[in-house]
């Protein structure tokens, strides 16, 4: 008993998926195991008032950070604004040029619970090490961006969020309905009587 027309198979070959896709998650799931097995050293080393004391000290270290970036990028982009400076011409803030990019993500980091973060925070806020990061990072990504769409790039999501018909014809666009029902003329536009008083 058959209710309709089986759709063809797709002809294209299964794509691979990346190595981001695949390491990722299992690196996010360590990292996980990795700070609680520290905190619980950390608490059967000391006590659990120690534990609680550092991760509320990473939370508002992170905070004071994050606020004084902030503040710094905002000054920044006012002062700018008001010169008519590359920022105000090209209509971004600048915050990358001004150096606020590291100490943002360590404050973020800072503010995270656990203690490698932390670490890691504390690595992006010292300046040698902020920097090293920072370009190390550009670096990756400048090359990732000379290399195109790879798998598991944008562009490949950007590709597969299109809307894919049976046959494998690809149809780019919008429905834009006149109407509310989607059929028949549109109705005529409603008028309300005024108000009176």
């Amino acid at each position: 008993m058959t209710f309709g027309a089986m759709p063809p198979p797709s002809t294209r070959p299964p794509q691979r998926r990346s190595r981001a896709r695949r390491f990722v998650p299992l690196g996010i799931a360590a990292w996980v195991v990795l700070e609680v097995w520290l905190l619980i050293v950390v608490g059967d080393a000391t006590n659990g008032l120690t534990v609680f004391l550092l991760l509320l000290a990473g939370v508002v270290a992170g905070s004071l950070v994050i606020k004084r970036a902030g503040r710094r990028a905002w000054r920044s982009l006012t002062e700018s604004l008001q010169s008519g400076g590359p920022a105000a011409q090209s209509g971004k803030s600048g915050s990358a040029g001004n150096g606020n990019t590291m100490p943002m993500l360590g404050g973020l980091l800072l503010m995270v619970p656990g203690l490698v973060s932390d670490v890691a925070g504390l690595l992006c806020l010292f300046p040698p090490t902020g920097k090293l990061i920072q370009r190390r990072t550009e670096k990756l990504l400048n090359r990732r961006a000379g290399q195109g769409q790879g798998p598991g790039s944008f562009g490949e999501a950007f590709q597969q969020a299109r809307i894919h018909r049976p046959g494998g014809k690809v149809v780019q666009g919008e429905v834009i309905r006149d109407d509310a029902a989607g059929d028949g003329p549109p109705a005529p536009p409603r008028q309300d009587p005024p108000l009176t008083r």
